[in-house]
């Protein structure tokens, strides 16, 4: 997307419209990205390169994911997004298969190139004698931003009966998705079952999603109950971390006896309910601040090429750090976690995000699905779709694409597959007679 036409939906932007939303989803996205370049520690020690973290190196980093995890304001805009997504299709009687069609097109199409690229990537460096733990451990880092999208996936699928449940039962909904939270946990952690905590993959990301709901129906509108909120977060976070088995980072640490994040626990609502409720704290002065023709478009081009953004940054760190091996490690000498290395951080961000706007301008185009005039899908068959790219993209974000046998096809195939079910030609119904 050409500067002239960010322009153009700069101008054409209606006088309705939450700038405050996009504007969010923006800010988080780049605060994900960022954050992952900066938390990779990585150094050539006696000629080999050594993988490591910042949040492993440096404890006291753990108390700022408190604000830099910042996933759950995705889910929280995502909520206010989604449903006046599914009200409006609701209202033309568009179907619920068409409408999770178009929401899937838009999610899965960037993320095609991706695993095609990937599986390119992979098999030659493989037959060309790169060990597999080599390509294993950098498909395991550049996939890593899949896991969100299977978990969002998995949200905006449920998201028309979940919304029913706002609609009816309001704040209920909240509170029963905290409790049901904390009672997968309690099973996970409490037996040993990690299996079981994934189940809160939907449960806490479903109810972030729905404080969107709440934002978007005037239910947050009052300043004390945007307060109230945010301390509710704030002191629930307070005594998971301090009575309960929870650790203060948001982020997965190494050795860590829980992760906040992997799977997804309870804590994770918590910090959207913070988070959800000072960032509306400011809703007022960031929409005054947005009506300026500048942030609205920056924030409106930010988001014509989020997904790409997104899925695209890992892989470009790691190609990165492959070239700079294929130089004699070039530019990583500098020890982790030192004055000279925190120094040096600025410019290593500068120059990955130079090398992915040019990415970016490849491979943005993909963000933009044609319009899908054709007829409804069944509904088992958008399902499916569905269930195949939520399957293989969560799989990917935990064990990459290759294995003791080399590639492994499947998994990056599943979501492909599923994305290509929502391709094939539909049939117009004959109406009942």
């Amino acid at each position: 997307m050409d500067a002239a036409t960010i322009r153009e939906l700069t101008d054409a932007t209606p006088a309705t419209r939450n700038r405050v939303v996009d504007f969010l989803r923006a800010l988080a996205i780049t605060v994900v990205v960022v954050g992952h370049w900066l938390m990779a520690a990585v150094v050539i020690r006696d000629g080999e390169l050594v993988p490591g973290a910042l949040l492993d190196l440096a404890p006291w980093t753990h108390p700022l994911t408190w604000v830099f995890q910042v996933m759950p304001i995705f889910f929280l805009v995502g909520g206010y997004a989604n449903a006046l997504s599914w009200r409006s299709a609701r209202g033309r009687s568009q179907s619920y298969a068409a409408w999770l069609r178009a929401r899937l097109q838009r999610l899965g199409g960037p993320v095609v190139p991706l695993l095609v690229a990937w599986l390119a990537l992979a098999a030659t460096a493989y037959s060309l004698g790169v060990p597999g733990s080599t390509l294993r451990l950098a498909s395991q880092v550049a996939l890593v931003p899949t896991w969100f999208l299977a978990a969002y996936v998995l949200v905006v699928a449920v998201a028309p009966f979940t919304l029913a449940l706002w609609e009816r039962y309001g704040w209920w909904t909240i509170a029963a998705g905290l409790v049901l939270a904390f009672a997968v946990d309690a099973v996970s952690i409490g037996t040993d079952r990690l299996l079981v905590g994934f189940v809160n993959y939907l449960v806490a990301w479903a109810t972030v999603h729905q404080l969107g709901y709440a934002w978007l129906d005037g239910a947050l509108a009052t300043r004390l109950r945007r307060v109230a909120l945010a301390v509710t977060g704030l002191a629930g976070l307070l005594l998971a971390v301090n009575v309960g088995p929870y650790p203060i980072s948001m982020i997965g640490v190494e050795g860590a006896a829980v992760n906040n994040s992997f799977p997804t626990r309870a804590t994770m609502l918590l910090l959207g309910m913070f988070q959800g409720g000072v960032i509306l704290l400011a809703e007022r002065p960031l929409a005054s601040w947005l009506q300026r023709r500048r942030p609205w478009l920056v924030t409106v081009a930010v988001n014509a090429r989020i997904m790409t953004l997104y899925l695209w940054h890992l892989t470009v760190m790691v190609l990165l750090l492959g070239l700079s091996l294929l130089l004699g490690g070039f530019g990583l000498g500098v020890e982790p976690n030192t004055a000279l290395w925190w120094v040096t951080r600025p410019l290593w961000i500068v120059v990955l995000a130079v090398v992915l706007l040019g990415f970016i301008a490849v491979l943005g185009r993909f963000e933009n699905p044609r319009r899908d005039e054709r007829p409804a899908p069944p509904t088992w068959l958008a399902v499916t779709a569905c269930v195949l790219m939520c399957g293989g993209l969560g799989v990917m974000a935990r064990y990459g694409i290759v294995d003791a046998d080399g590639v492994n096809w499947v998994w990056p195939l599943l979501p492909i597959v599923g994305h290509a079910l929502l391709r094939l030609p539909m049939a117009a119904r004959r109406p009942a007679s």
